[in-house]
């Protein structure tokens, strides 16, 4: 049965190499980086939020941006994105590879300077620039709305902060923004009315949304999302990663697990082009690199087709 409103196909984007990566303590090597992507791609992933250019002081794990980049493979229809958290950040990326560019604005003044040490206006000031280096060098930009519906310590985010942030972006001439449910405390009425209303405001944006999963809505909110009109999803291997300075159980602070919304598109026969078995095997090879268990539900409990291939014995058991 299928439920009217939903789209025959959606864009996901992986993005456990640099939102993952970014809240482990474990160094993965640049050669095992350059690995899962391969894996990524064998699985059919086209999008891939593979290096941050933030200050290698501040996050060393992504200090191999560039070696990075250098190594990946290159095929058709692949396309590889940094992150560039300020302008500095983004003369050094546009000279490394990338496809795609993308910079993070808070919709909340508090996060804002608590995480990026600025206000919403000096960062806004920097998406322009940004925006015109992106340009000038034939890259795709995207501006993230960071805690577009919920900040910590305060609670929902007005539309009208949300909006000041989508408006400059399009005004920066950003080929995409997404919102960003960065607290995961997001709940599904409040993703599909905020996807709406800026889908109705800009119809021909390439609007995305980034889920984080701590009360477990994530794939509600990825059913929302799509309801509303959104073109892409992102979500990481295994449910890396996650804003760890948030107070909480560290099993829960992840992003949405990238099978997790592949298994939940394949339900609805959404087409994804990913092929669930294969990714999983980038799935596996994250968990063995970082110690970090997967919080996925396909790693935990399996799919409705391993379940049903199951022997009665083995189902018991």
């Amino acid at each position: 049965m299928s439920i009217p409103g939903l789209p025959s196909s959606i864009r996901l984007v992986e993005v456990g190499l640099r939102d993952g990566l970014q809240s482990v303590p474990a160094m993965v090597p640049t050669a095992e980086k350059v690995e899962l992507v391969q894996l990524l791609i064998d699985a059919g992933v086209r999008e891939i939020e593979a290096v941050s250019f933030a200050h290698p002081k501040v996050l060393p794990q992504l200090a191999d941006a560039a070696e990075v980049m250098a190594a990946v493979p290159r095929i058709d229809g692949v396309r590889y994105r940094g992150l560039a958290p300020n302008f500095r950040g983004a003369e050094r990326a546009v000279d490394c590879g990338l496809d795609e560019l993308v910079v993070v604005v808070s919709a909340d003044e508090e996060v804002s300077l608590r995480n990026q040490r600025f206000t919403v206006d000096q960062i806004l000031a920097d998406v322009e620039r940004i925006g015109a280096l992106a340009d000038r060098s034939g890259i795709r930009f995207v501006v993230a709305v960071a805690c577009a519906f919920f900040a910590p310590a305060r609670g929902p985010v007005t539309r009208d902060e949300r909006l000041r942030v989508v408006r400059a972006a399009v005004q920066a001439g950003a080929d995409g923004v997404y919102l960003a449910a960065t607290s995961g405390e997001e709940e599904p009425g409040e993703m599909y009315d905020g996807i709406a209303e800026v889908r109705r405001l800009y119809p021909g944006l390439d609007l995305g949304v980034h889920l984080h999963n701590r009360n477990g809505f994530a794939p509600a909110n990825a059913l929302a999302a799509m309801l509303a009109g959104a073109t892409w999803l992102e979500g990481s291997f295994a449910g890396l990663g996650g804003d760890l300075w948030f107070p909480g159980d560290p099993s829960v602070l992840g992003n949405a697990a990238l099978e997790d919304l592949v298994h939940l598109c394949d339900g609805l026969g959404i087409a994804t082009g990913i092929d669930l078995d294969r990714y999983m095997l980038a799935s596996d090879r994250i968990v063995e690199l970082t110690g970090r268990a997967s919080s996925s539900f396909v790693s935990r409990g399996g799919t409705r087709a391993s379940l049903a291939a199951a022997s009665w014995p083995d189902a018991i058991a």
